[in-house]
């Protein structure tokens, strides 16, 4: 909660159950060209894992030239890669397809990305992927599985923690 993470490929990565609320997320310059946020890593559809991004700021970094790199909000490290962007600002630096294959069709069936209720220059959705896994939600209850109280069950351990959090969207 309320930090800000800085990097260029494959930056917030892993397999774990985890929401980043009100953080910045801040893209640098690459050593390639090319820019990719998240690579989630669920390796089965059963698995309760993914990275969600909440109530967050997507934004370049003051080295970042957008017109020489291709900036993307993720791409499937795992079959079952699961990301979801949710009422966060997306700077326009983000390439309008949004999200990068890993590595030709691997896991587009499977994966399951989702955006709901972004703003910002770079959260337009139409001009998204078009993978069987992308998804755009469009409703609170479509939306409200990725919260912290649902996702991580906050509301049962995060008061203990002291950490501030929002439980729903």
């Amino acid at each position: 909660r309320e930090c800000n993470i800085y990097g260029t490929v494959d930056f917030i990565f892993g397999n774990a159950a985890v929401v980043l609320q009100s953080c910045n997320i801040i893209a640098r310059n690459p050593p390639q060209k090319t820019i990719t946020l998240t690579a989630q890593g669920r390796t089965d559809p059963n698995q309760n894992t993914g990275i969600i991004i909440h109530n967050s700021q997507v934004t370049a970094a003051s080295d970042l030239n957008p017109s020489s790199v291709k900036s993307y909000l993720g791409r499937p490290w795992q079959k079952y890669s699961r990301t979801v962007f949710m009422k966060t600002s997306i700077g326009g630096f983000i390439n309008p397809a949004g999200w990068l294959p890993w590595d030709g069709n691997f896991a587009l069936d499977t994966l399951y990305y989702a955006e709901y209720a972004n703003t910002g220059s770079g959260a337009s959705t139409s001009n998204r992927v078009t993978w069987k896994g992308y998804h755009v939600l469009t409703s609170a209850s479509q939306a409200t599985p990725f919260t912290v109280g649902n996702f991580i069950a906050g509301s049962s351990w995060l008061p203990n923690t002291g950490v501030p959090f929002t439980a729903g969207l």
